[in-house]
């Protein structure tokens, strides 16, 4: 388990995601017709031809799990309880097939749980970069973090 507790986690803490994530064209058409996104600026390279962007649009969803799920291992694997909520989701630039995905987090805020003994809830702030290090995803969440055990 690599997470960590939410006493370890300090106000300010800044988080250089170490893994990077390539997304392929696959990925995107995967997840779209997963979730039965039929958006045609993602799926129809035809359509996309005609489009501002001259190309499909990553899928915005696959790009905000991409950019959480790539902040687990270094924060909260093994240790969170629960997602409680994500707010302020942006996405200031659009992710291309072929683009090259990096994140980092900052804890914003902690608190113990009012309801919870031994739980806390932290907030993150993640944002997501492309090799051009244009920022392409941000947002906030709120987890329930264990606390540490009694030793």
């Amino acid at each position: 388990m690599s997470g960590l507790w939410f006493e370890e986690f300090e106000i300010g803490q800044v988080f250089d995601h170490p893994w990077r994530r390539t997304v392929t064209e696959y990925d995107n058409m995967l997840f779209s017709n997963l979730t039965m996104n039929v958006q045609p600026l993602h799926i129809d390279f035809e359509f996309a031809k005609t489009t501002e962007f001259g190309q499909p649009l990553v899928n915005s969803l696959f790009t905000l799990g991409l950019m959480i799920g790539m902040t687990v291992n270094d924060t909260t694997l093994g240790t969170t309880v629960a997602n409680l909520g994500m707010s302020d989701v942006r996405f200031p630039k659009p992710v291309f097939h072929g683009d090259t995905i990096r994140v980092t987090t900052t804890v914003k805020d902690k608190r113990e749980s009012a309801s919870r003994p031994g739980q806390g809830i932290v907030t993150f702030v993640h944002q997501a970069y492309n090799q051009r290090d244009e920022l392409v995803a941000l947002c906030e969440r709120a987890a329930l973090m264990k606390g540490k055990p009694a030793s």
